[in-house]
């Protein structure tokens, strides 16, 4: 995936594998059809560097959290700031109100809010509370749509061919057999399924979790009418419904996609992009739920490393930088410009290829020709392609790491996404020179 298989490179993977498993800190880091991680030495706005100085337009952004770039001055401030104030991180401050605030302000489901660290923590916490809210056990998710390594939501993600629903199929080992009976796994998108599983299991349901856009997937969007169907359903049998914005949330607007859709959960998670690239995420909802939260109720939500101040100051720096008048009107004429480009380029190389896009994500889809409703039509891409391709736009200065959605930042200019659409081309027209052309030409 490197451009040159440096002398650099091998020793510092070299380095790393003695050390980490697998020479990473995190599994992902190591994609398919990458072999190894990919270093960089450093980031600076919609770029990044990788250890040779070599500058890459970034289409990752760490996979979304960087949404207003790497290096935004305001985090870098506000950072600076928590520093200065002793790296509390046990402590109450004024700022993690104000950061709550903030956040219940453009939330639409939320009275009040709670922080915790990463995703997986944070939809772990939500379901426990409603849980604890409901008094039932089971919680309903979909195929395709990813919350997190925690035991009970740890199924169907990305399950192989054959092996997903209607079967549970675990993601990973080290789940106890017996969590499996908690959860029930549905496919995304069809209301006849839904409509008779809630039915069905109505008194053991304290929660129905989903994202609400399936970026986790390639950006699935939900069919019209499915989501008011879903929550007139949850709200007849007393039933929670959960949106996981960690990663839709604030792509389309300060508003998330709760707002974008219309469609108003009781509870959400929010993440990644709220941090400004620093480790945060939180998850709010209606007061008569949250206040079932510790120390006013029984739901036990505590941590050293709740809400830590460096963390906290940029949070607010970041929602006080997305509320700014003309932020998203140019985040999303950017991503525009980069999908209209990406739809002339395929349709001029003849690639199979599907871009699915909502606001400041999207995916490319390899061999697939119309949009995916769920999960097994998505799963259906041409993985070695799309490999190749990240490899082949890699050579051309785009930095795609090789998965289910990539995206732009608020510091991409004009000029950046020039350069990105000049990337994609070349890495499409190699795949077009290594015989990946269609007799019938996809249009996005």
């Amino acid at each position: 995936m490197n451009r040159t298989n440096t002398d650099k490179y091998t020793a510092l993977l070299q380095k790393a594998r003695q050390y980490l498993p697998g020479g990473v800190s995190a599994a992902a880091r190591v994609g398919q059809g990458i072999g190894g991680p990919f270093f960089v030495s450093r980031g600076a706005g919609s770029k990044i560097y990788d250890l040779d100085g070599r500058e890459y337009i970034d289409l990752h952004t760490s996979f979304g959290a960087s949404l207003l770039g790497h290096g935004h001055p305001r985090i870098k401030e506000a950072v600076a700031r928590g520093l200065d104030m002793g790296i509390l991180c046990s402590h109450e401050t004024e700022y993690q109100a104000e950061a709550a605030r903030r956040l219940v302000q453009v939330l639409p489901c939320a009275d009040m809010v709670r922080f915790s660290g990463s995703g997986t923590e944070t939809t772990y916490y939500a379901i426990k509370l409603a849980r604890e809210y409901t008094g039932k056990d089971k919680i309903i998710k979909f195929e395709g749509h990813f919350h997190g390594l925690h035991d009970y939501l740890q199924y169907n993600c990305w399950p192989p061919s054959g092996k997903g629903w209607p079967k549970v199929y675990p993601e990973g080992a080290g789940v106890p057999k017996g969590a499996a009976k908690h959860v029930i796994v549905l496919p995304f998108n069809d209301l006849a399924v839904l409509e008779e599983t809630i039915q069905r299991e109505k008194d053991d349901v304290a929660a129905v979790i989903l994202e609400p856009i399936n970026y986790n997937s390639g950006g699935i969007l939900p069919q019209r009418g499915y989501l008011e169907a879903l929550r007139e359903l949850t709200t007849r049998h007393g039933i929670l419904l959960i949106f996981d914005e960690i990663l839709s949330g604030f792509r389309t607007g300060p508003g998330c996609a709760q707002d974008y859709l219309g469609v108003t959960p009781d509870l959400c998670t929010v993440g990644k992009a709220i941090g400004g690239g620093m480790p945060i995420s939180a998850f709010g909802g209606r007061g008569e739920i949250m206040e079932h939260v510790g120390p006013l109720g029984k739901a036990q939500h505590s941590g050293t490393y709740n809400a830590p101040l460096v963390c906290i100051m940029a949070v607010n720096a970041f929602l006080e930088e997305i509320s700014q008048p003309a932020f998203y009107d140019q985040l999303l004429a950017r991503s525009l410009q980069l999908y209209d480009g990406i739809r002339d380029i395929i349709q001029c190389s003849g690639v199979p290829c599907w871009l699915q896009a909502t606001g400041a994500r999207f995916n490319l889809l390899f061999g697939i020709g119309e949009e995916p409703r769920n999960y097994t039509m998505a799963a259906k891409q041409d993985v070695q392609m799309r490999n190749r391709f990240a490899a082949a736009a890699l050579r051309n200065g785009v930095f795609f790491y090789p998965s289910w959605h990539h995206g732009i930042s608020a510091a991409h200019t004009e000029t950046d996404i020039e350069r990105a659409l000049a990337g994609i081309e070349a890495a499409m027209r190699q795949l077009r020179l290594d015989g990946a052309g269609t007799r019938v030409r996809h249009e996005a």
